[in-house]
């Protein structure tokens, strides 16, 4: 098997389940919105790491593996996956495609000037 095969899980120093991962993880912090397939409502969740093929995230529940989810990142949008782990406060989440994480990161606003109510009173 070559490498291209394996890219994104390798097997660590030889103790028993570590693992190295082949994409690097842009660690940050922020907000997106996660939705269980099988709910309506979406809910509020934290971003804590950042892959081109998932993310692990802050949450008040514990699912199962293989929950498949839609998460909503600032930057990225809308994009489906399932639930690859999750304990207690914290899951991994495995992307269905790739993503660029460092959309994720750009700049909201695109604006070449201040608006008014940005800018400090001078007198």
């Amino acid at each position: 098997m070559d490498r291209s095969t394996i890219d994104y899980l390798t097997v660590g120093d030889g103790a028993e389940g570590s693992i190295k991962r082949g994409r690097t993880r842009d660690s940050l912090y922020l907000k997106a919105t996660l939705q269980f397939a099988n709910e309506p409502k979406s809910r509020e969740i934290r971003v804590r790491n950042l892959s081109e093929g998932g993310m692990m995230a802050e949450f008040d529940r514990v699912v199962p593996s293989g929950t498949p989810v839609i998460v909503d990142v600032r930057g990225v949008g809308e994009v489906p996956g399932r639930v690859a782990w999750c304990a207690e406060g914290r899951a991994g989440i495995s992307f269905d495609a790739p993503v660029d994480p460092k959309r994720a990161r750009k700049r909201v606003g695109t604006g070449t000037t201040t608006p008014d109510y940005a800018k400090p009173s001078v007198r």
